[in-house]
């Protein structure tokens, strides 16, 4: 782990740049639209299945949970669009073989156990959900007019203002320590926990910024959420490739032999 004085170095921001990297993200998805399109689709069949097996156990009140939480593990997601824009960069060979063996090669680092903390936050998320759901509505919620329970009694309001409120915030928390942490430990010999502690240094450097950034990327999934998911298709391959470039943008350069992927 790297000691206090020696955190890579992160650069200051403005929304120039965030203005960049959206335009150097779709300029990638255009170059490259069937790795985009194939990722991105894969990530909105995955809700789609995991929606159902909701439905399917008799737990329909966690599909709006689950799917506005499921930003939290895009990041993770999105691995594959970093290895297309390195590439694209770099000038080097681009094809599933080469996209899928920089994925294994990044995964048998610690970006593995970066997952594990989007992962734990999502269920954390859910588990949340589930006790409110339980303290504001009881069982009543379980019948066929879940929606109109939720809408137009008070108790179901209250559930979506307060939900929505602790979500946000276990969004803004996962934002902060993942914002460039899954870039960097795709690229670099880092421990997650220094990956961590640069993404947050770079929110703390440019708050404003990064709160803009973190309401596009809101936006875009709140999109994607009323379409029934089918945005993630394009609003994915975007973010990833956008989120690439913000971190090479945002982060100094790593030392030499720090750089892993292939």
């Amino acid at each position: 782990m790297a000691q206090a004085d020696q955190w890579p170095a992160v650069r200051q921001l403005a929304v120039d740049d965030l203005v960049d990297v959206i335009a150097a993200g779709i300029r990638d998805f255009r170059a490259a639209p069937q790795y985009g399109l194939v990722f991105g689709g894969l990530y909105a069949a995955a809700g789609w299945l995991l929606i159902a097996l909701l439905w399917y156990l008799s737990l329909p009140y966690l599909a709006y949970p689950l799917a506005s939480g499921f930003a939290l593990i895009a990041p993770f997601a999105a691995v594959g669009f970093y290895s297309v824009s390195d590439r694209l960069d770099k000038g080097k060979p681009l094809s599933w073989s080469n996209v899928f063996s920089d994925i294994r090669n990044a995964a048998r680092g610690d970006l593995s156990y970066m997952a594990l903390v989007a992962g734990f936050a999502l269920l954390l998320w859910l588990y949340i959900a589930a006790i409110l759901f339980a303290g504001f509505l009881g069982f009543e919620g379980f019948d066929p007019d879940l929606l109109k329970t939720l809408f137009t009694t008070p108790a179901g309001l209250v559930f979506l203002l307060l939900g929505n409120i602790i979500g946000a915030l276990i969004a803004l928390l996962v934002f902060s320590i993942s914002v460039v942490s899954f870039p960097m430990l795709y690229e670099r010999d880092v421990d997650f926990v220094t990956a961590m502690v640069t993404s947050v240094r770079l929110v703390i450097a440019n708050p404003t910024t990064m709160m803009i950034w973190c309401v596009v990327i809101g936006i875009l999934m709140g999109i994607s959420l009323l379409s029934g998911l089918l945005g993630l298709i394009f609003a994915l391959p975007v973010i990833g490739h956008a989120t690439w470039h913000l971190y090479r943008r945002a982060v100094e350069p790593a030392a030499t032999g720090e750089m892993i992927a292939a």
